[in-house]
This record gives C-alpha cells, sequence and structure tokens, in this order.
C-alpha cells in the first residue's frame, strides 16, 4: 500500500474566494504569486489578480505549488451551524482545485498526500502543546478513519451516496447523516468529517512529530483498516455506534467506560437523571484549566461547560427553535420525553408532544439539531419543565452530559490518560476494543 492523496473541500458553495499565493502556483504555463479572487460567470471561473485583471478563465482551474509554496484563503467557516461557527483566513499546503458549484458558487479543493494532512488534522483537532502519546493515538485513529473511509468509498463509486438516511413512519422522522458524502471531494475541513485548518497552527507543538513517528500504522480488526470515529467529550461512558448511525453492532465502536474501572451502562430513566446529575471521577472529568489550556484549541477552551452542561428556554422560543430547525409546529408545547437511550445516557428517540402535533425524532444528531439555534453540545440530557398554575410549561430546561456524538476515542479523555503516563497503544486499546496496529506503509 503506497501513501495515497486526499482531496479536501475547504470552500464549498461560496459566491467568491479570495486569497493570496505565498509563493508560485502554476497553471496551464501561467504562472501565479500575490492576490486574487475567484468568481463563477456563466459555465466559466474567472480568476483576478489583486488588481482586478484577468488571468485564468476556465471551466476548472487547478493549482500546482513550487516546492515550499502555500496559499492563504479569506473568510473560510469553520465550526459550520456549531456553537463555535466563525470565519478565518488559513494557510494550506499542497494544490488548489477551484470547481464549479452550480448556482453561480465555486467550491476550492486542497489536494495533498494523506501524512501531510493528517498533521494538520491533529493540530486543528487538539492543541499541539497536547501529551505527545495522545498525539500519537490521535494521529492513528485519524488516520485509519480517514483511509476506512476512502475504502468504502471506493466500494460505493457505482452506488447512490445520499448525503443523509431519512426514515419516515407515521409520527416518527429518524434521520442520521453518513460521513462520505460528498460529491467533488474525498473530505471536508469541518467537524463534519475531520477539522483541517491548515498549516498555520503547525508553526507550534508537537503534531507533525506524532504523524511522523506514527507513519503508515493502522488501526485494524480482522485484517479491516477500522472506522475509529472520535468525538471531543463522552461524559464518563462512550456510545454505541447504532446509537449515532445505521442499526448494525460494530464491536470495536461499542460502550466502554471513560475509566480504568467498570461502570455500568446506562438503561433507565432513573439510571440517567442519577448519572447527568453527578460528576463522576471520569477521565474526560478533566476540570483543571492548565490541563484543557495544554489539550483544547483557543476556540474549544471557549465551551468550559463540556462535561456537564444546562440550557434553559422560555416556552415560547423553544416551540420557535422546534419550528424552524424541523419545520412542523407543534403548537403550545407540552412534554419533551425520552422513548430510547444509549449506553452513555445519549438519547437516540425522543418524543415531542404539543398541542397539535406529537412527532417522535432521532437519531443522535437529530435531536440536538432540533432542540437548539445550532445543536446541542450532546443528545445525552434530562428534561425539566416549569410549569403554570394552569398545567402550561412556561420553561424547559435541559441538563446534559458530554459534548460530541459519544462514539469511539473520547479526545479529552485520552488526552487525560496520557497525561498520567499511558502510551498511545494502550490509549486505542482502551477505547477501541479488540484491535490491533499494523504499518501498512
Amino acid at each position: 500500500m503506497e501513501e495515497p492523496k486526499i482531496t479536501v473541500g475547504i470552500c464549498d458553495r461560496y459566491p467568491e474566494i479570495r486569497g493570496r499565493f505565498n509563493g508560485s502556483y502554476r497553471s496551464n504555463g501561467t504562472s501565479l504569486t500575490g492576490g486574487f479572487i475567484v468568481r463563477s460567470e456563466g459555465s466559466s471561473l474567472i480568476l483576478d489578480d489583486d488588481l482586478g485583471r484577468q488571468i485564468l478563465r476556465a471551466a476548472e482551474i487547478r493549482l500546482v505549488g513550487a516546492t515550499g509554496a502555500t496559499f492563504t484563503l479569506c473568510d473560510v467557516t469553520i465550526g459550520v451551524k456549531f456553537h463555535w461557527e466563525r470565519r478565518e483566513e488559513q494557510t494550506f499546503s499542497g494544490d488548489l482545485m477551484l470547481l464549479p458549484a452550480g448556482d453561480g458558487t465555486l467550491t476550492a479543493v486542497n489536494q495533498l498526500p494523506v501524512e501531510e494532512y493528517l498533521a494538520s488534522v491533529v493540530s486543528s483537532e487538539m492543541s499541539g502543546e497536547a501529551p505527545m502519546e495522545f498525539l500519537k493515538a490521535h494521529a492513528i485513529a485519524s488516520r485509519s478513519w480517514l483511509v476506512a473511509m476512502l475504502l468504502r468509498g471506493k466500494k460505493k463509486a457505482k452506488e447512490s451516496r445520499a448525503t443523509e438516511h431519512l426514515i419516515r413512519h407515521a409520527g416518527e422522522t429518524i434521520r442520521w447523516y453518513d460521513r462520505e458524502d460528498h460529491d467533488h471531494f474525498d473530505v471536508c475541513a469541518d467537524d463534519h468529517c475531520q477539522r483541517y485548518q491548515g498549516v498555520t497552527r503547525l508553526a507550534a507543538g508537537r503534531a507533525a512529530e506524532a504523524v511522523r513517528a506514527t507513519r503508515g500504522v493502522f488501526l485494524v480488526r480482522d485484517g479491516e483498516i477500522c472506522d475509529a470515529r472520535y468525538h471531543k467529550a463522552c461524559g464518563g461512558m462512550t456510545e454505541d455506534y447504532a446509537t449515532c448511525w445505521e442499526e448494525k453492532a460494530v464491536p470495536y465502536l461499542s460502550h466502554v467506560p471513560d475509566a480504568a474501572t467498570p461502570l455500568a451502562p446506562i438503561r433507565t430513566e432513573t439510571d440517567a437523571e442519577r448519572w447527568i446529575l453527578s460528576r463522576p471521577a471520569v477521565y474526560c472529568n478533566a476540570g483543571e484549566p492548565k490541563l484543557l489550556d495544554r489539550i483544547l484549541p483557543a476556540f474549544d477552551r471557549e465551551t468550559a461547560d463540556f462535561f456537564r452542561w444546562q440550557v434553559s428556554y422560555p416556552r415560547e422560543e423553544l416551540e420557535g427553535i422546534l419550528r424552524e430547525k424541523s419545520g412542523i409546529d407543534f403548537g403550545v408545547l407540552q412534554n419533551i420525553a425520552p422513548l430510547e437511550r444509549g449506553p452513555s445516557g445519549r438519547i437516540r428517540r425522543l418524543r415531542i408532544e404539543g398541542s397539535s402535533v406529537t412527532q417522535i425524532v432521532g437519531k443522535e444528531l437529530e435531536i440536538r439539531r432540533w432542540l437548539s439555534p445550532s445543536h446541542l453540545k450532546s443528545s445525552a440530557f434530562i428534561v425539566s419543565v416549569t410549569r403554570r398554575p394552569s398545567g402550561v410549561p412556561a420553561r424547559f430546561t435541559l441538563y446534559g452530559a458530554g459534548w460530541g456524538h459519544g462514539v469511539g476515542l473520547c479526545q479529552i479523555g485520552a488526552a487525560a490518560m496520557a497525561e498520567r503516563g499511558c502510551r498511545a497503544e494502550e490509549i486505542l486499546r482502551h477505547y477501541f476494543r479488540g484491535t490491533a496496529f499494523v504499518k501498512r506503509y
């Protein structure tokens, strides 16, 4: 197996893209440096320099950088539709492809070798100052997820790849989202796939060293590269694959305690309430500011309440959010009731009761999307309802646990394990049970 190359969607469906070439880039014999702007005009893409002079016009534009050259893109949106969404200027190595995306928009795609890509992923997902054994574990997990996804994509090349899976019955909406659903590139640069924020964060930290130290190493089970998924903080127990995605058992993506000792999985609503209102001594209960400063990127440190959190809405506000996010007018919201949970406490089926409509929603991500202007941190929550004397709800308060889908490696928990002296192999075997390590290139 040779090291593959990867195509990464940086800016998808933008009306125009601005940036600059830091060094020489070439396209069809034309050499470019300095600032540029790209826009769509009819069936063509137009690339102008920073003085407004047209340099290239083509249906698609591919730019190949000289050795050591990089390119910068302005106003790149990160954290799309999540509570930390913002725009940044980001710099990338490798080649740049500019593609039409329809409706007068365009897409910027970065092509580069997998190992170069991974160094940026690890430094974008977590701080490059995190413990080295954690960074090595993350590099192996990210590499495994990526190549497993690429191999799945090849198998499905002749099939229709829907961007989402939707099952509707009377009064029930169950939706989950695939992670290999991009048409013009292999992966996106945001949390839907893996964070990839260019070379800027590589200037400090040891992420590139961790990727080099694990070059070509994969997690495998039964001879196949593992779909090694991960999330920010499980809240004390990781989750089963089927809670979030299709109904199938993936042995190495089954729940494990985020601790050295066994913990009982959530089975009842009483279990869920007791668990979510507690603060168990588990790995991702890492409240020490000095440790979090070392392991989290700056914008993730803005989310201080990731282990246990609370969101409260006046009833009318939540009715509006539900109407906007689901497209359903529930009338006067009466109740929100979990119907089915996974072992981490994450809800996979939730009943929303209104005076006009009662609807069941799942799975994990869709529940988070319906109940927040962006997304809830997780679907591991309990609901407290404050009612007026008439019995009509006045306020809904959600008490929650964890940050992310909860499946696979818990990033903050894994970093805490490394801080306690655990090696990369030990960390990965804890979260992905029954796996082995193989060097493929």
